[in-house]
Protein backbone atom coordinates (compact mmCIF):
# COMPACT_ATOMS: atom_id res chain seq x y z
CA UNK A 1 0.00 0.00 0.00
CA UNK A 2 1.30 3.67 -1.01
CA UNK A 3 3.04 5.47 2.27
CA UNK A 4 1.31 8.61 0.47
CA UNK A 5 -2.61 9.71 1.39
CA UNK A 6 -2.48 12.31 -1.57
CA UNK A 7 -0.77 12.25 -4.64
CA UNK A 8 -1.22 15.01 -7.62
CA UNK A 9 1.10 13.65 -10.76
CA UNK A 10 1.53 16.11 -13.32
CA UNK A 11 -1.55 18.01 -12.94
CA UNK A 12 -3.08 20.88 -14.79
CA UNK A 13 -6.32 22.23 -13.95
CA UNK A 14 -8.24 24.40 -17.05
CA UNK A 15 -10.79 26.66 -17.14
CA UNK A 16 -12.56 28.30 -19.99
CA UNK A 17 -12.47 31.89 -20.84
CA UNK A 18 -15.74 32.30 -22.68
CA UNK A 19 -18.79 34.72 -21.89
CA UNK A 20 -22.30 33.90 -21.96
CA UNK A 21 -23.00 32.74 -25.17
CA UNK A 22 -23.71 36.17 -27.38
CA UNK A 23 -26.66 37.39 -29.81
CA UNK A 24 -26.44 36.61 -33.50
CA UNK A 25 -24.96 40.25 -34.20
CA UNK A 26 -22.42 39.90 -31.45
CA UNK A 27 -21.35 36.53 -32.80
CA UNK A 28 -21.24 37.63 -36.37
CA UNK A 29 -19.11 40.50 -35.72
CA UNK A 30 -16.29 39.18 -33.69
CA UNK A 31 -16.97 35.26 -35.55
CA UNK A 32 -13.02 36.16 -37.05
CA UNK A 33 -11.71 36.71 -33.78
CA UNK A 34 -13.69 34.01 -32.23
CA UNK A 35 -11.84 31.55 -34.77
CA UNK A 36 -8.83 32.57 -34.59
CA UNK A 37 -8.45 32.31 -30.30
CA UNK A 38 -9.49 28.76 -30.53
CA UNK A 39 -7.22 28.14 -32.87
CA UNK A 40 -4.32 29.22 -31.31
CA UNK A 41 -5.57 27.56 -27.91
CA UNK A 42 -5.35 30.21 -25.61
CA UNK A 43 -9.37 30.12 -24.73
CA UNK A 44 -8.49 28.30 -21.16
CA UNK A 45 -7.04 30.02 -18.40
CA UNK A 46 -4.85 27.18 -16.21
CA UNK A 47 -5.29 27.36 -12.68
CA UNK A 48 -2.73 24.90 -11.61
CA UNK A 49 0.24 23.76 -14.16
CA UNK A 50 2.00 20.25 -14.21
CA UNK A 51 1.74 20.31 -10.78
CA UNK A 52 3.51 17.38 -9.10
CA UNK A 53 2.91 16.68 -5.43
CA UNK A 54 3.35 14.01 -2.72
CA UNK A 55 1.31 14.24 1.04
CA UNK A 56 2.51 11.61 3.53
CA UNK A 57 0.20 9.63 5.89
CA UNK A 58 0.27 11.27 9.52
CA UNK A 59 1.84 14.38 7.98
CA UNK A 60 0.23 18.14 8.00
CA UNK A 61 0.91 20.17 4.85
CA UNK A 62 0.28 24.21 5.11
CA UNK A 63 -0.45 25.66 1.70
CA UNK A 64 0.35 29.49 0.98
CA UNK A 65 -0.33 31.81 -1.66
CA UNK A 66 -1.56 34.59 -2.35
CA UNK A 67 -5.64 35.39 -4.00
CA UNK A 68 -5.47 33.55 -7.35
CA UNK A 69 -2.40 31.08 -6.74
CA UNK A 70 -4.61 28.53 -7.34
CA UNK A 71 -5.19 27.20 -3.62
CA UNK A 72 -9.37 26.66 -4.05
CA UNK A 73 -8.21 24.54 -7.43
CA UNK A 74 -6.24 22.69 -5.35
CA UNK A 75 -8.38 21.84 -2.65
CA UNK A 76 -11.45 20.67 -5.20
CA UNK A 77 -9.10 18.62 -6.73
CA UNK A 78 -8.48 17.14 -3.28
CA UNK A 79 -11.83 16.67 -2.62
CA UNK A 80 -12.50 15.51 -6.10
CA UNK A 81 -15.50 18.42 -6.72
CA UNK A 82 -13.96 18.68 -9.88
CA UNK A 83 -11.34 16.34 -12.09
CA UNK A 84 -7.73 17.26 -13.53
CA UNK A 85 -7.85 18.45 -17.27
CA UNK A 86 -4.31 16.62 -17.49
CA UNK A 87 -3.07 14.03 -14.84
CA UNK A 88 -4.00 12.27 -12.18
CA UNK A 89 -5.05 12.86 -8.19
CA UNK A 90 -5.46 10.04 -6.24
CA UNK A 91 -6.75 10.21 -2.19
CA UNK A 92 -5.98 6.65 -0.09
CA UNK A 93 -9.17 7.90 2.11
CA UNK A 94 -12.11 9.35 2.78
CA UNK A 95 -11.65 13.39 2.90
CA UNK A 96 -13.26 15.40 5.73
CA UNK A 97 -13.52 19.27 4.41
CA UNK A 98 -13.60 22.12 6.49
CA UNK A 99 -13.90 24.86 3.53
CA UNK A 100 -16.48 27.45 4.81
CA UNK A 101 -18.97 28.41 7.55
CA UNK A 102 -21.65 25.46 7.99
CA UNK A 103 -21.29 24.83 4.20
CA UNK A 104 -23.36 21.59 4.99
CA UNK A 105 -25.91 23.74 7.07
CA UNK A 106 -29.48 24.76 6.34
CA UNK A 107 -30.25 27.63 7.86
CA UNK A 108 -33.72 26.65 8.50
CA UNK A 109 -33.13 23.67 10.65
CA UNK A 110 -32.27 23.63 14.05
CA UNK A 111 -28.80 23.89 15.44
CA UNK A 112 -29.62 19.58 16.52
CA UNK A 113 -31.15 18.75 13.16
CA UNK A 114 -28.11 19.99 11.25
CA UNK A 115 -25.67 18.17 13.47
CA UNK A 116 -27.22 14.88 12.12
CA UNK A 117 -27.58 16.31 8.51
CA UNK A 118 -23.56 17.21 8.63
CA UNK A 119 -22.77 14.67 10.34
CA UNK A 120 -24.42 12.27 7.73
CA UNK A 121 -22.79 13.74 4.69
CA UNK A 122 -19.29 14.04 6.15
CA UNK A 123 -20.03 9.83 6.62
CA UNK A 124 -21.21 8.87 9.60
CA UNK A 125 -24.46 7.04 10.41
CA UNK A 126 -27.33 8.44 12.07
CA UNK A 127 -26.57 6.37 15.32
CA UNK A 128 -23.01 7.18 15.41
CA UNK A 129 -24.02 11.05 15.70
CA UNK A 130 -26.23 10.61 18.01
CA UNK A 131 -23.36 9.27 20.38
CA UNK A 132 -21.31 11.75 19.61
CA UNK A 133 -23.99 14.26 19.83
CA UNK A 134 -23.00 15.65 23.68
CA UNK A 135 -19.25 16.05 22.70
CA UNK A 136 -20.03 17.65 19.56
CA UNK A 137 -22.27 20.34 21.37
CA UNK A 138 -20.05 20.16 24.50
CA UNK A 139 -16.89 21.31 22.37
CA UNK A 140 -19.12 24.07 20.69
CA UNK A 141 -20.04 25.42 23.28
CA UNK A 142 -23.16 26.39 21.80
CA UNK A 143 -25.98 25.29 24.57
CA UNK A 144 -29.04 26.16 24.34
CA UNK A 145 -29.10 27.85 21.03
CA UNK A 146 -29.21 23.99 19.56
CA UNK A 147 -32.47 24.55 19.77
CA UNK A 148 -33.15 27.48 17.55
CA UNK A 149 -32.68 27.81 13.66
CA UNK A 150 -29.28 28.31 12.47
CA UNK A 151 -30.09 31.68 10.69
CA UNK A 152 -30.14 32.98 14.28
CA UNK A 153 -26.52 32.19 14.70
CA UNK A 154 -23.97 34.73 14.28
CA UNK A 155 -20.79 33.46 12.13
CA UNK A 156 -18.68 32.19 14.70
CA UNK A 157 -21.58 30.07 16.13
CA UNK A 158 -21.53 28.31 12.61
CA UNK A 159 -17.83 28.44 12.75
CA UNK A 160 -17.69 26.64 16.16
CA UNK A 161 -20.41 24.23 15.09
CA UNK A 162 -19.49 23.27 11.87
CA UNK A 163 -15.46 22.31 13.34
CA UNK A 164 -16.67 20.34 16.36
CA UNK A 165 -18.92 18.49 14.14
CA UNK A 166 -15.68 17.48 11.34
CA UNK A 167 -13.37 16.96 14.39
CA UNK A 168 -15.70 14.15 15.49
CA UNK A 169 -15.52 12.28 12.51
CA UNK A 170 -13.31 10.52 13.14
CA UNK A 171 -11.70 12.03 9.84
CA UNK A 172 -8.87 10.57 8.01
CA UNK A 173 -7.79 13.36 5.63
CA UNK A 174 -8.53 16.63 6.71
CA UNK A 175 -8.97 19.63 4.65
CA UNK A 176 -9.18 22.88 6.34
CA UNK A 177 -8.92 26.03 4.41
CA UNK A 178 -8.86 29.22 6.42
CA UNK A 179 -11.48 28.35 8.88
CA UNK A 180 -9.13 28.63 11.92
CA UNK A 181 -8.23 31.92 11.55
CA UNK A 182 -12.43 33.36 12.46
CA UNK A 183 -13.98 33.25 15.89
CA UNK A 184 -12.58 34.63 19.31
CA UNK A 185 -9.47 34.57 20.36
CA UNK A 186 -10.20 31.38 22.98
CA UNK A 187 -11.52 29.35 20.00
CA UNK A 188 -8.58 29.59 17.74
CA UNK A 189 -6.93 28.22 20.20
CA UNK A 190 -8.68 25.81 21.02
CA UNK A 191 -9.44 24.55 17.45
CA UNK A 192 -5.10 24.41 16.95
CA UNK A 193 -4.90 22.70 20.07
CA UNK A 194 -7.72 19.95 18.46
CA UNK A 195 -5.51 19.86 15.28
CA UNK A 196 -2.79 18.76 16.89
CA UNK A 197 -4.24 16.21 18.49
CA UNK A 198 -5.78 15.18 15.21
CA UNK A 199 -2.54 15.27 13.92
CA UNK A 200 -0.10 13.26 16.64
CA UNK A 201 -2.58 11.16 16.20
CA UNK A 202 -1.73 10.70 12.78
CA UNK A 203 -4.98 12.31 10.62
CA UNK A 204 -3.20 13.36 7.62
CA UNK A 205 -3.99 17.50 7.20
CA UNK A 206 -3.99 20.01 4.73
CA UNK A 207 -4.56 23.24 5.83
CA UNK A 208 -5.06 26.79 3.77
CA UNK A 209 -4.42 29.80 5.49
CA UNK A 210 -3.17 33.33 5.44
CA UNK A 211 -2.26 33.12 9.05
CA UNK A 212 1.94 32.33 8.35
CA UNK A 213 1.91 31.70 11.99
CA UNK A 214 -0.53 28.92 12.40
CA UNK A 215 1.12 27.37 9.26
CA UNK A 216 4.60 27.44 11.28
CA UNK A 217 3.38 26.36 14.59
CA UNK A 218 1.32 23.22 13.28
CA UNK A 219 2.21 21.94 10.22
CA UNK A 220 5.38 19.52 9.40
CA UNK A 221 6.14 21.10 5.59
CA UNK A 222 4.82 24.20 3.58
CA UNK A 223 4.27 24.58 0.11
CA UNK A 224 4.30 27.99 -1.87
CA UNK A 225 1.81 28.06 -4.48
CA UNK A 226 2.12 31.18 -7.24
CA UNK A 227 0.00 31.42 -10.19
CA UNK A 228 -0.63 27.54 -9.97
CA UNK A 229 2.63 26.45 -10.04
CA UNK A 230 4.71 25.40 -6.93
CA UNK A 231 7.38 27.45 -6.50
CA UNK A 232 8.90 26.42 -3.22
CA UNK A 233 8.11 23.59 -0.71
CA UNK A 234 9.80 21.97 3.05
CA UNK A 235 10.41 23.12 5.93
CA UNK A 236 7.34 26.15 6.74
CA UNK A 237 10.16 28.33 8.66
CA UNK A 238 11.63 28.55 5.24
CA UNK A 239 9.09 28.79 2.64
CA UNK A 240 7.51 31.42 4.95
CA UNK A 241 10.65 33.39 4.59
CA UNK A 242 11.34 32.87 0.70
CA UNK A 243 7.57 33.82 0.77
CA UNK A 244 7.78 36.86 2.78
CA UNK A 245 10.72 38.37 0.77
CA UNK A 246 9.22 37.52 -2.58
CA UNK A 247 11.41 35.33 -3.44
CA UNK A 248 9.82 33.44 -6.44
CA UNK A 249 11.88 30.94 -8.81
CA UNK A 250 10.16 30.10 -11.55
CA UNK A 251 9.99 26.41 -13.12
CA UNK A 252 12.22 26.43 -16.12
CA UNK A 253 10.02 25.75 -19.35
CA UNK A 254 11.09 22.63 -20.91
Amino acid sequence: MSEFAIEFDHVWKGFPLHRDRPGFKEFMVNIHWRVKRRAGGDSYFYALKDLTLRVERGECVGIIGRNGAGKSTLLSLMLRTISPSKGRVRTIERVTPLLELGGGFHPDLTGWENVILNGVLLGLTKEDVLKKLPSIVDFSEIGEFMDFPMRTYSSGMYLRLAFSVAIHTDPRIFIIDEVLSVGDEEFQKKSKGEMIKLIEGGVTTVFVSHDLNAIQQICHRALWLDHGELVAQGEPEVVIKKYREGAIVRPLAS
